[in-house]
């Protein structure tokens, strides 16, 4: 009998094909309650009332709209410059604050690739907000891919841990159906809620990064991430979403780092070609403000983001960044 010929039926051809059988029905068995986990949900229209409670403004009151630029290719000391020229972390945070920074978590990837928060930047804000005095600082995000590999792999984990930072994945019990005053598109939808009813302070962290869609994603499409359920029926009107999420968080402070952007490709990217050593990040009260600065890293303009224009016109923000940079 040669290699081609039909080999018999023999017992133990048949208990390895019944393992493999067993094994591959196993492996789709973990790979759908993979995609239970990552694809939440949460409450659906018609199972829970919304929350009728607006969410709290995380702003300074009675602080005017400021922004900072800095120049430079290490990320630490460019959070810290920026934040000086701003009068310190602690012009924003207060001892016993307790402050959540949203992250950009969104995909299972390595922090070189750009397409997340840089674990630099968590380990640093988190560590000057515990210097300003904070009684605890809170990491989140709803990742596109499975959340616990994306905190894994994008470093933001093992920054949080080692910055005594506490991360929240979102499970299905943090998310509550919520509906946004004044908005159209954000009604009876799961938010991301829970970690926002812990603390008093938020600041968003995000990269610079070209979007195939909304044109960029930096500090407003970052808060896309507070979202559940089927949160891609808001492609078709992307820039409206943005705008609503822009009236959706009053943030304490956002955080744009644009030391190396990401040019084309985005939002995933994947490759070290699609990226730019633009060593520029930016803090600011105003996110508006912010990726309108921005914008320019990516050579676009804000009428290349409409989104932009839109935010400014609910009265959320300004377009006009150099109107409110520290100099």
């Amino acid at each position: 009998m040669n290699d081609l010929d039909p080999q018999p039926d023999r017992p133990e051809r048949r208990w390895f094909l019944r393992r493999l059988l067993r094994a591959g029905l196993g492996g789709l068995g973990i790979g759908a309650l993979g995609w239970a986990f990552w694809d939440r949900r949460g409450p659906q229209s018609g199972e829970e009332s919304p929350s009728n409670d607006p969410l709290p403004d995380y702003s300074i009151p009675g602080q005017a709209r400021r922004l900072a630029m800095v120049h430079g290719a290490d990320r630490g000391a460019s959070v810290t410059a920026a934040l000086a020229a701003l009068g310190g972390m602690e012009r924003f945070i207060q001892t016993g604050d307790r402050v959540l920074l949203k992250v950009n978590a969104a995909f299972a990837a390595p922090p070189m690739i750009g397409a997340t928060t840089h674990p630099e930047v968590v380990t640093r804000v988190a560590r000057l907000c515990f210097e300003a005095g904070a009684h605890q600082v809170l990491v989140t995000d709803n990742p596109i891919n499975d959340p616990a590999s994306c905190f894994a792999l994008t470093g933001i984990a093992a920054a949080a841990q080692a910055a005594g930072a506490q991360l929240l994945l979102p499970t299905d019990q943090r998310f509550e159906n919520y509906s946004l005053p004044n908005g159209r598109l954000i009604r009876r939808w799961p938010l991301l809620r829970a970690p926002l009813r812990q603390v008093n302070k938020v600041i968003g962290l995000a990269p610079v990064k070209d979007h195939h869609r909304s044109g960029a994603s930096m500090t407003l499409k970052n808060w896309y991430g507070l979202l559940g359920g089927r949160r891609n029926i808001f492609h078709q009107e992307i820039h409206t979403i943005i705008a609503e999420l822009a009236m959706l968080i009053r943030p304490t402070l956002v955080i744009l780092d644009g030391t190396a952007s990401m040019m084309r490709n985005g939002p995933t990217g994947g490759s070290l070609d699609d990226l730019k050593p633009t060593q520029t990040l930016i803090a600011g009260t105003d996110p508006v403000a912010v990726d309108a600065a921005g914008a320019a890293l990516l050579d676009k303009t804000v009428d290349d983001l409409p989104y932009l224009r839109m935010a400014e016109r609910l009265g959320v923000g300004t377009v006009d960044y150099r109107s409110i940079l520290v100099k």
